[in-house]
């Protein structure tokens, strides 16, 4: 019974929570409707509210765009209407001053026809004139019973009395005048006959060779695992040559007291017998020391043969390294020496200062104790150093001119330079053939007639100066300046040469005429 009435309670409370869900979900789908419908309405409304907002501002945007582009249709106008009145303006101008011009020229034209009048007026007035003229000389002549002819003549007669007598006057005097500077003209012109004098240059010994006791001697000087041989080679700046050569080493270097003291060095250090890398530059630095004494005594000697009293400390030790430098084989002192000899002799046979010339021709290559330290030429660097000592200006002028650099100021400089070519070109004095001194003028040469445009070219003062010569026609004058450095770095790319060389481009436009 119980279980009876629990099915039904059961089945009464299934039956009455169905109902209540299917009330619930009624109610919840009626809501949702409306829901729906409220959001619908409220998107039509926006959507409604957001067309006439777009229709507004288009509205609006299509007023300003019309404003604006009335705004430039009158800007437009208004330019057009500038342009308009300028051109007119300026037509008007050009008809007036198109009237000026026919006023100008109607007036010109005037003037001419008044020109040609006075012209045909001036022409009668000189015709009267002459007519006039005439008739005075016909007087005259009647009056004077002088012909036209007969007094012209009397009055050329006069002329030429007057003027005989000015000219003996004239003659007489530029004789005195030539007889008190005869003896400075017969000086300059055998100077310049003596100066067309030329020599011959040559090659420089670059190597010393030292003697040894004895063969075994070689491996002592090259030391364990070579170290002695780097050590003198480092110290002294010379290359040490040892080869087959039987008792004997090879010091080679460009520069002579190096390979000087380099010598003297080794040959203590083979009389000491100690040869180890301390032991070589302790005698090393004692013979550098002995050695510039020895250069100030190689100076004061040469003044001593010379005959130069007074010089400069430092410019003594200057002329006693000349002594450790060569040129082309002759040594530079003894080749200073023999210059300053030359030029003594040369200056008292033409009356000028012995002592002066003796003392430019000493001085003359001066720069060539130094030239391997410092850039530029021996001549240039000659010249700071006379300037430098405050040397005579005639001994300036004679270094920068004795290889013709610069214009000799002096007779004693032109002898300096004479002086110096004598030395240079006598027999045994310098040890090159001509043979490879003009192979090496030719190589010069050849370097400047390989540019296009260059007529000829020439080396001159021996190798130290190249001239150029350009076609005007094809080349300018910038280009004139750009030949001459291409030409300089191309000598510098191609070539060893001692010194500097000078490269002077030639540019000349002649116009020629003959009159027949």
């Amino acid at each position: 019974m119980n279980t009876v009435i629990s099915v039904l309670l059961f089945v009464i409370g299934l039956s009455a929570g169905f109902a209540f869900n299917n009330i619930l979900n009624n109610s919840k789908e009626n809501n949702a409707k409306k829901i729906a419908e409220d959001i619908i309405e409220k998107a039509k409304k926006e959507a409604e509210k957001t067309k006439r907002e777009a229709l507004f501002e288009a509205k609006e945007e299509s007023h300003k765009l019309k404003l604006e582009t009335d705004k430039e249709i009158k800007e437009k106008k208004l330019e057009l209407k500038a342009s308009e009145e300028r051109l007119i303006q300026r037509e008007n101008s050009i008809d007036k001053r198109d009237e000026l011009f026919q006023k100008r020229e109607m007036a010109l034209d005037e003037r001419e026809l008044k020109i040609n009048d006075k012209y045909k007026n001036i022409q009668d007035e000189q015709a009267k004139v002459e007519e006039i003229k005439q008739e005075q000389l016909d007087l005259l002549s009647k009056i004077s019973e002088f012909s036209k002819e007969k007094a012209k003549e009397l009055i050329m007669k006069k002329v030429e009395e007057q003027m005989s007598k000015e000219i003996t006057a004239y003659i007489k005097e530029r004789e005195n005048d030539a007889k008190l500077e005869a003896d400075k003209i017969a000086k300059n012109l055998i100077v310049l006959s003596m100066q067309r004098y030329a020599a011959d240059l040559a090659n420089e010994q670059t190597v010393t060779v030292v003697s040894l006791p004895n063969d075994e001697i070689k491996g002592r000087i090259i030391g364990r695992e070579g170290r002695n041989i780097r050590t003198i080679e480092a110290i002294t700046g010379v290359d040490l040559i040892i080869d087959d050569t039987p008792e004997a080493v090879v010091l080679s270097s460009f520069d002579p007291l190096r390979r000087e003291i380099a010598r003297i060095t080794l040959e203590n250090l083979l009389k000491d017998g100690r040869i180890h890398p301390t032991r070589i530059e302790e005698l090393y630095d004692k013979v550098s020391k002995e050695m510039k004494n020895k250069i100030i005594e190689y100076g004061n000697d040469a003044l001593f043969e010379v005959g130069i009293a007074k010089m400069d400390p430092e410019l003594v030790e200057l002329v006693g390294k000349l002594h450790f430098r060569t040129s082309y084989g002759q040594n530079a002192l003894a080749h200073s020496m023999e210059v300053a000899n030359l030029s003594g002799i040369l200056a008292g046979e033409l009356g000028e200062n012995v002592t002066l010339a003796k003392r430019a021709g000493l001085l003359h290559d001066i720069g060539k104790s130094i030239d391997h330290e410092m850039e530029g030429s021996h001549v240039d660097i000659g010249v700071d150093i006379a300037k430098k000592y405050k040397e005579n200006d005639v001994v300036i002028n004679a270094i920068a001119s004795h290889h013709g650099d610069t214009d000799a100021s002096s007779v004693i400089s032109v002898i300096v330079a004479i002086a110096d070519t004598l030395s240079a070109s006598r027999p045994g004095a310098r040890n090159d053939s001509l043979e490879n001194y003009l192979k090496r003028l030719e190589q010069l040469e050849e370097i400047g007639n390989e540019i296009d445009g260059v007529e000829k070219t020439f080396a001159v003062q021996a190798g130290r100066e190249l001239r150029v010569v350009v076609k005007p026609e094809k080349i300018d004058d910038l280009t004139a300046h750009k030949i001459a450095r291409d030409i300089k770095e191309k000598i510098e790319k191609t070539l060893q040469y001692p010194g500097t060389i000078k490269v002077t481009v030639i540019r000349e436009i002649r116009a020629t005429e003959e009159a027949k």
